[in-house]
Formats: C-alpha cells, sequence, structure tokens
C-alpha cells in the first residue's frame, strides 16, 4: 500500500472517532474498524489472493478501502453493502478520494437480499461487521455463497461477546468449518470454510 492511502485510511480512522464521540447512540455513530484489525483484513485478502470480495455494512467506507486495495487492480471486485444511502454516499465519496472506486460496487439494501442473489461457492472472502442481531439468520447463505478456502471475518466477537454467542454456536457447529479468534481491535472471527478451492 502506497504512503498516500495509508495515510489517507490513518487519517479517516480518526475523523470516524471525532465523529462518533459526539453521539451516545451507537446507531449515529460510524463504528469503523481498528486500525490493526483493518490491516488484518488487508493482509488476508492479499494473502489468500482473493479477487471476489463481500462486506457487509460499509458505514463510510474505512473498512472498505483496506480490503478493496488488497484485491487485484486487474479482476478483483469488492461488493460493500449498506442499509443507510446516507452513509453509502459517503463511502462513495471516500473511495473515491482513495483512488478505488472502480473496485467497488457500493449496495443500498439488506445484506440478507445481496447473499441470497448470490451463486453459491462464489465469495473468496466476506467481511460482516453490521448488526449483530441478523447474524444468525445470515449465515446459511453465507455458508452456501463462500467457496470451499474462502474466509468469512467477523468483527466485534471479543467486545460484543454476548451478542455473537448464538451466531459463533452455529459456526463452530458446523462441520465444514474451522475457526479462530484473533485478539486484535475488538476482536476479529476467522472461519474457514473447509474443502479444495476451485482451480
Amino acid at each position: 500500500m502506497d504512503s498516500y492511502l495509508e495515510t489517507f485510511l490513518d487519517n479517516l480512522y480518526v475523523q470516524g472517532k471525532q465523529h462518533d464521540a459526539q453521539y451516545e447512540d451507537r446507531l449515529l455513530r460510524l463504528r469503523n474498524v481498528e486500525p490493526e484489525s483493518a490491516r488484518l483484513l488487508h493482509f488476508l485478502v492479499r494473502a489468500t489472493g482473493a479477487r471476489t470480495a463481500l462486506e457487509i455494512g460499509t458505514s463510510n467506507g474505512h473498512s472498505t478501502a483496506w480490503i478493496a486495495a488488497a484485491l487485484p487492480a486487474a479482476g478483483g471486485h469488492l461488493t460493500s453493502v449498506e442499509i443507510l444511502p446516507e452513509r453509502s454516499r459517503a463511502a462513495a465519496e471516500n473511495l473515491t478520494e482513495a483512488g478505488l472506486r472502480d473496485r467497488v460496487e457500493l449496495l443500498v439494501e439488506d445484506a440478507s437480499k445481496t447473499l441470497a442473489r448470490s451463486p453459491a461457492d462464489h465469495w473468496d472472502f466476506v467481511f460482516l461487521d453490521a448488526e449483530r442481531k441478523y447474524y444468525p439468520a445470515y449465515w446459511p447463505e453465507l455458508r452456501r455463497t463462500i467457496r470451499p478456502g474462502g474466509i468469512l471475518a467477523v468483527d466485534n466477537v471479543l467486545s460484543h461477546a454476548a451478542q455473537v454467542r448464538e451466531f459463533i454456536e452455529l459456526v463452530q457447529g458446523d462441520p465444514d468449518m474451522t475457526t479462530t479468534t484473533v485478539p486484535t481491535g475488538a476482536g476479529v472471527l476467522l472461519v474457514l470454510k473447509d474443502g479444495a478451492a476451485a482451480a
């Protein structure tokens, strides 16, 4: 990652923290992923050679840009889903300034619709960072659409452990999934869908 982009993303995180400090209602906050977790996502996408990525929970595009920057410049593509139009518009502006807008499709809709339209075994990498109460309902389609060898990353699994307990139990009870929790930032659950990746 070049120094301009890294500085831009670091500044975007700081601006997000300043924004969030103004609001007690968490729904009004941007709730950007912590820098160390963002760098973990970037590393995983690059290390696995992911080309198709899905983000559920765009916010202002901070994590979106970290993921998009790790995708191949030729052929890499990220779909990012956000329920709030104003957040998606802010993300579009930030991605344009970061020089990454052409790698990202921004959707304003319920993520369940995006998942339902996704082909089976399609996503190389999925980042889940949205309203946690919906995660169990997402799981069947996440399981169907992540390719064998693909990775699901879930944020806030240590900071909000009680809110994601049901979801984690579903994932860990699936014999086709291997999981580990990385204690960085708010805690990131990594889920590997077992099986050989397509050639």
